[in-house]
């Protein structure tokens, strides 16, 4: 089961991709699951580069922040311009996503909401973050990809996208499979699994998968689910 009652994923899925480096993702473009994807017209993906709305010879996009402190910011005007050009170049307006430490953090509750819509516009930062007028002016949702820091929004990007689409249908070989992934099935993590051969290096996978009782198995992949899930994630339990 979904971890969303009412979950019903897009049928397909635009991604907006506003960065400073978009020579970063076509190698991840081209790759998997991904390419086939968007091959299949399932999953279209746009890379526009802030620095094209960045004014002058120089194409400055960042500047010193005002009281003082280490580092650049983006600044608003190029950012602004950006959205606002990507926003037309389709009909459907799309959510826009902010990617920042402070924003609300993914999981998968988040990824199935997103899996919901059919276009995201999705903000990469770079040096210390965005003037918060971006944020205030612009409403994104903001996201965050985890309690660390990276250089910039490119790599959380590709973590969304990769996490979204896992949910347009057609997309996985096996359609069961993201059902049963860890943070989907109940909110639990994902049973132990094991494949041939039957032994190794004295190691030997359980005898009650090889009994082709799908009662039995059943009964113990929800046993062990609950027992890795109180032992590594005991607040998915609570």
């Amino acid at each position: 089961m979904s971890t969303c009652e009412s979950f019903q994923p897009s049928e397909s899925i635009r991604f907006d991709v506003l960065t400073l480096f978009p020579d970063m993702f076509p190698g991840y473009l081209s790759q998997g699951h991904l390419k086939r994807a968007v091959e299949q017209g399932k999953v279209d993906v746009h890379l526009h580069n802030f620095r094209d709305y960045a004014p002058g010879k120089r194409k400055q996009i960042d500047d010193r922040p005002f009281g003082g402190g280490p580092g650049m910011l983006m600044m608003c005007q190029p950012v602004f311009d950006c959205v606002e050009d990507v926003r037309q170049m389709s009909p459907e307006p799309g959510r826009l996503l902010m990617l920042t430490p402070t924003g609300r953090k993914l999981d998968q509750k988040l990824v199935e909401e997103l899996a919901q819509e059919t276009r995201l516009i999705v903000l990469c930062g770079r040096y210390e973050g965005f003037d918060d007028r971006i944020r205030e002016g612009l409403e994104p949702t903001e996201v965050s990809v985890g309690d660390f820091i990276c250089n910039g929004g490119e790599v959380p990007a590709m973590l969304i996208i990769d996490t979204v689409i896992r949910l347009i249908p057609g997309v996985l070989n096996d359609e069961t499979s993201s059902r049963y992934d860890s943070f989907s099935h109940k909110g639990l993590l994902e049973h132990p699994q094991f494949t041939r051969p039957r032994e190794f290096r004295g190691m030997r996978v359980p005898d009650v998968l090889l009994t082709g009782n799908h009662r039995e198995i059943e009964e113990w992949q929800k046993e062990e689910s609950l027992r890795r899930t109180a032992e590594r994630r005991q607040d998915l339990l609570e």
